[in-house]
């Protein structure tokens, strides 16, 4: 990744370079009251900066001894100052001086998309069907531009919800680009590399051969989807064995039509449109095809998704969602999306 970049882009890096000392003051020393995130990568904490008109940021430390070590921080400076997207998050700077690892994002009023859809305290609305829907449109949208716009193209290859960031608006961009890399160009079909990204959302030909490809990326994109539908993690240990792994549990139900009211979150409380259910599971089920070449490309995906993202008033009466569901035909996903 870095490589492909620095032969291409050279010099032309745009990220403002901070100062340790700088980050200290607008974090007020890294203090607890201001941490806003924690992982394995390190510790994400709110701050202001004076030089930039009191700007509000999100300032990423990453751990000295973390999992993202120095190539990994020098790919996510990379990308993002190169590649510009309002589905990728803005990387407003960086710093590194000695050990200090730090990446300064623009702030995300409403944190991860993993932060909406798992252990909702009472106090904390769920999202709805559609702003379910407007925000996986927009990650796609996100994939869409590094596979089909970047050039070379890249693999996000660590799409997960806790990647999704939310804005005052909810709208979604992609984060934490220490594992992007460059697609296949020229006749090349796939990349190589040693496997990496989280487990459960990688798609199982790159984790069984450590061969990559944009569709891998999709697979991934599927299981998120899924996780955004049903409410459920991708990993679940709490729950009953064979429920643990969404991705099994899914797939038998996937089909059979009469059991999808069945797979949706239930802090829904049925309030979504039974066509746009059978839709969007259509979806999930096609980007999570074993067969990598049977998935559709993300742009597809983005177009599908742009139906579905649609609100749509409803006038009078309408069935309930279980008996609208048990009516449908077996017509292809792709007829489901045309109409």
């Amino acid at each position: 990744m870095v490589e492909g970049i620095n032969n291409d882009e050279k010099g032309n890096i745009t990220s403002k370079t901070f100062s340790y000392n700088e980050l200290c003051v607008a974090t007020k020393n890294f203090h607890a009251s201001n941490m806003v995130g924690e992982g394995g990568f390190g510790r994400v904490y709110k701050g202001r900066i004076k030089s930039i008109d009191n700007k509000v940021v999100a300032v990423k430390k990453l751990n000295k001894d973390g999992f993202q070590g120095s190539r990994e921080f020098l790919a996510e400076v990379m990308i993002l100052s190169f590649l510009h997207h309002s589905n990728l998050v803005n990387l407003v700077g960086y710093c590194s001086e000695g050990e200090q690892k730090i990446l300064v994002y623009e702030y995300m009023a409403n944190g991860s998309l993993e932060d909406h859809l798992f252990e909702l305290p009472q106090s904390k609305k769920s999202l709805d069907w559609y702003t379910r829907m407007k925000i996986a449109e927009g990650a796609a949208k996100g994939l869409e531009y590094l596979h089909a716009e970047a050039n070379p193209p890249v693999i996000y290859r660590d799409f997960k919800a806790s990647n999704i960031l939310l804005d005052e608006n909810f709208n979604p961009k992609l984060s934490d680009f220490g594992l992007a890399k460059l697609g296949p160009t020229g006749d090349k079909t796939h990349v190589s590399t040693r496997v990496m990204g989280t487990y459960g959302y990688c798609a199982p030909e790159y984790a069984s051969t450590g061969q990559l490809t944009t569709r891998s990326d999709v697979y991934s994109f599927g299981v998120v989807f899924l996780e955004m539908i049903t409410g459920r993690r991708v990993l679940d240990y709490s729950r009953a064995s064979e429920e643990q792994n969404l991705v099994n549990w899914a797939l038998p139900l996937l089909k059979n039509k009469r059991k999808y009211a069945s797979m949706v979150d239930p802090l829904l409380k049925g309030n979504y449109p039974a066509r746009g259910l059978l839709q969007a599971l259509a979806i999930a089920a096609m980007c999570l095809l074993e067969d990598a070449n049977a998935r559709p490309l993300i742009g597809d995906v983005v177009t599908a998704l742009g139906v579905l993202a649609i609100r749509h008033v409803q006038v009078g009466k309408q069935k309930s969602t279980k008996e609208t569901c048990n009516e449908q035909g077996e017509a292809s996903w792709q007829m489901n999306l045309i109409e």
